[in-house]
């Protein structure tokens, strides 16, 4: 894991760029605080800083390759799980190896087979490469956009980085937001490619993005494919549990203390169980985390998102697995604080909104990072397996639109309610949504023979899988990188998805519930309360006092009218949120006052130039 910039120029040499490249670098020392390094040649620089995961003394970058023809450099940040194998491969075919890395494997995989190495990688990755011999750069990203990546075209090349701060550090990049950026930021849709700011693009997953003295052209080597499913139920749950077994071991692997991320549902708790089980193997004891708040157990009162706490299950899950667990339990004067909210925004870059649950997130990562340098994470499982609530709601399944925003609506109400009339008016985010998801579902294929309402859950499923699943895991990445913590998601390995996703989705819900494929390959290892729990969503705080808080910061931008967040913000809607009585605050109010701290405090940080019109 690693967090990785560069800058392709074809009309200017770069060597006299060092200043430049060395900020750029900088910007990405969160994703890398244990090393730094930077290469630059006459047309390319790259810049790398360095989580150091596997070979901690031989895995430095930029790695190189001398060829007949020159120098092969690389920038990479992730994993590559089955770099073993690959090695040996390699090794076989006559290359020789200056390091143990999984990172020196990629680049002379990329040597031997070229652009179509790609296609042999199991992992989660970002990395580009600048091949000398062809006078081009590549940029790849893994095939479910694990990891972020990001670029940004020149009128002589391009920039890129892992983070869009990256980017932003060099003067070439204008901090620009135009109106399709603002319905981005509200839209909640996660539009593949869309970056926020104008001219900027991401790396899409699956995709390599080749830059020449031609221009720069993007070619897919994976996408999500429509294929018959001809297992019965016990040959299907079977093969999760072995495709789920094989990818646990393969992400336990690493040279640093390891962990994982447990709330107590059937997600986290199948990880969990199956790695305690495999290195109780060989005599090591899996420690796990889990997040809480002051008094959320012992007052929790359910409502239709969340039926029931976590800390119960999460405590019998320890206890069954023997790990060694530790609640990290959060006050609301941790998560309303200011600074919390400002390095989150700065990690994100962008002003997401999710308010308590980015902040209890990022300060979960930060506590779990005094013991541990990798976490397992059960994120995914739900877009993979089908467990959200709106898998299941009649509204969602037969609405032409993305499915979580009908769930959304009930409980945050719609996202341009807070927006100044105007901005309201010219956004038009019903249209944008709208061609959105007509653009996506035209992408989805369809059985031969799928009945229709088959054919309806798979394009549910197909969105979670290639727009919902974005959101959440560019979330996970940037608060986990922000403190140099490398979170692995087991439930994204793209075997598994493609699976499960040709599954059909009688066979997802045989027993009559959410992700049944999974708790039939799991229940084993479980215990019976995880394995009966409904679904529940990460946590959120229900103290009183998160939202008088709220209130409190949001009333201070009031006596601030010039503030350039009432540019986007209606400060009539601003005046009534504040002054409600703390019981009478809303979900939508809640969330909408979480949105305006979020924006004005990108405002104040990023400065960015808004053309909304």
């Amino acid at each position: 894991m690693c967090g990785i910039t560069g800058w392709v120029a074809f009309g200017r040499d770069l060597r006299a760029e060092q200043p430049t490249v060395d900020a750029m670098t900088e910007t990405m020392s969160c994703r890398g605080p244990d090393d730094r390094g930077t290469w630059v040649g006459r047309h390319a620089a790259l810049g790398h800083r360095r989580l150091a995961i596997i070979d901690l003394p031989g895995g430095r970058q930029p790695m190189s390759v001398d060829t007949p023809g020159g120098p092969v450099v690389m920038v990479y940040s992730g994993e590559a799980y089955n770099f073993s194998e690959l090695r040996r491969e390699l090794i076989g075919r006559g290359r020789r190896f200056r390091t143990d890395s999984d990172t020196e494997v990629v680049l002379q995989a990329y040597v031997e087979w070229g652009d179509a190495f790609v296609e042999r990688l199991n992992g989660m990755y970002a990395f580009a490469i600048w091949d000398s011999r062809e006078n081009r750069l590549i940029m790849v990203r893994d095939r479910m956009g694990i990891k972020p990546f990001y670029y940004y075209e020149t009128s002589d090349g391009v920039l890129f980085g892992s983070e869009p701060k990256a980017i932003l550090a060099n003067p070439l990049a204008e901090r620009t937001v135009t109106l399709d950026g603002l319905r981005e930021l509200f839209a909640f849709v996660k539009t593949p490619g869309h970056a926020i700011w104008e001219g900027m693009r991401e790396v899409e997953p699956g995709t390599i993005v080749t830059v020449g003295t031609n221009g720069v052209r993007t070619t897919r080597y994976w996408t999500l494919e429509t294929r018959e499913h001809t297992d019965d139920r016990e040959t299907s749950v079977a093969h999760v549990r072995e495709l789920l077994e094989d990818i646990v071991r393969r992400q336990l692997v690493s040279d640093v203390p390891r962990c994982t991320l447990l709330s107590g549902g059937l997600d986290s708790s199948a990880m969990t169980a199956i790695a305690a089980e495999q290195l109780a193997e060989v005599g090591e004891t899996v420690r796990s985390f889990a997040v809480d708040f002051v008094g959320q157990t012992e007052n929790f009162v359910p409502d239709e998102l969340r039926g029931t706490p976590d800390t119960p299950y999460v405590h019998d899950v320890a206890a069954k697995s023997r790990t060694e667990h530790q609640d990290i339990v959060l006050d609301s004067d941790e998560l309303a604080d200011p600074d919390v909210r400002s390095k989150v925004i700065r990690a994100r870059d962008i002003p997401a909104g999710f308010g308590d649950m980015d902040a209890s997130l990022y300060l979960l990562f930060k506590s779990i990072r005094e013991h541990s340098t990798v976490a397992l994470s059960g994120e995914s499982a739900d877009e993979v397996f089908g467990g959200y609530q709106q898998f299941f709601d009649p509204v969602a399944q037969q609405a032409t639109t993305f499915p979580w925003l009908v769930r959304f609506a009930r409980h945050f109400g719609e996202d341009d309610s807070i927006l100044t009339p105007e901005l309201a008016a010219t956004i038009d985010l019903p249209r944008y949504v709208q061609d959105a998801y007509d653009t996506s579902v035209a992408r989805i294929q369809r059985l031969d023979g799928e009945s229709d309402f088959e054919w309806r859950m798979r394009k549910v499923c197909y969105l979670h899988l290639t727009h919902f699943v974005r959101i959440l895991l560019d979330r996970k990445d940037r608060a986990s990188m922000a403190v140099g913590l490398e979170v692995r998601v087991p439930f994204c390995d793209h075997r598994l998805v493609e699976y499960v996703y040709n599954t059909p989705w009688s066979l997802k819900t045989y027993d009559g519930r959410e992700k049944s494929l999974l708790r039939g390959a799991t229940r084993d290892v479980l215990p019976q309360s995880v394995v009966e729990r409904v679904k529940s969503p990460y946590p959120s705080t229900q103290d009183p006092a998160y939202a008088v808080k709220l209130q409190e910061n949001a009333r201070e931008y009031l006596s601030t009218p010039d503030h350039a967040v009432f540019d986007i913000v209606s400060r009539d809607w601003l005046a009534r949120a504040v002054e409600v009585d703390t019981p009478q605050i809303t979900q939508a109010s809640r969330h909408g006052l979480e949105r305006t701290l979020d924006l004005a405090l990108w405002l104040d940080m990023y400065k960015p130039t808004l053309k909304p019109s």
